[in-house]
C-alpha cells in the first residue's frame, strides 16, 4: 500500500491542539490564537471562554467567516450569551469546543474549502 503525504492547497494547517499548546505548521504556540486557511494571529487576547466578551471575536470577525469555532482550552466552556449572539446576529455560524475537538474540525472545514476561523485558548 502506498503512503503519500496530502498537501493541502491552504496556507496553515493545524497539526494539533490541546489546552496548553497547538501546533500550526512546524510552529508550537503556547499563547491563545486565531487561525484562518490564510491567516495566522499568533497572539489573541483571550483566555477562558466563560469571560469571553463580543469584542474580543473582533480579530475572527474581521476575517470574514461563515463559521467560527471556539477552542475554550482542555474542556468545553461556553462563552456568555451575549458573546454568541454577536455571532448569530451577523449570520456566522459559531461552534464551541474544547481545542483537540476544534483542531480536527477545523481541519476537516478547511480541507473542504470553506470560510472557517477559529479562535484557541491556551492556558498558561
Amino acid at each position: 500500500m502506498p503512503l503519500a503525504q496530502e498537501l493541502p492547497d491552504y496556507t496553515y494547517t493545524l497539526r494539533g491542539a490541546d489546552g496548553r499548546s497547538a501546533r500550526v505548521n512546524d510552529q508550537t504556540l503556547t499563547a491563545s490564537f486565531v487561525l484562518a486557511p490564510e491567516s495566522l494571529l499568533p497572539q489573541w487576547q483571550v483566555v477562558a471562554g466563560e469571560v469571553l466578551q463580543p469584542e474580543h471575536l473582533a480579530p475572527l470577525l474581521d476575517l470574514k467567516p461563515e463559521l467560527i469555532l471556539l477552542g475554550t482550552g482542555s474542556r468545553q466552556v461556553f462563552p456568555p450569551a451575549e458573546t454568541m449572539a454577536a455571532c448569530l446576529g451577523r449570520g456566522v455560524g459559531l461552534e464551541v469546543m474544547a481545542n483537540d475537538a476544534a483542531a480536527r474540525t477545523y481541519n476537516i472545514l478547511a480541507s473542504e474549502g470553506r470560510r472557517v476561523v477559529a479562535g484557541f485558548m491556551l492556558e498558561a
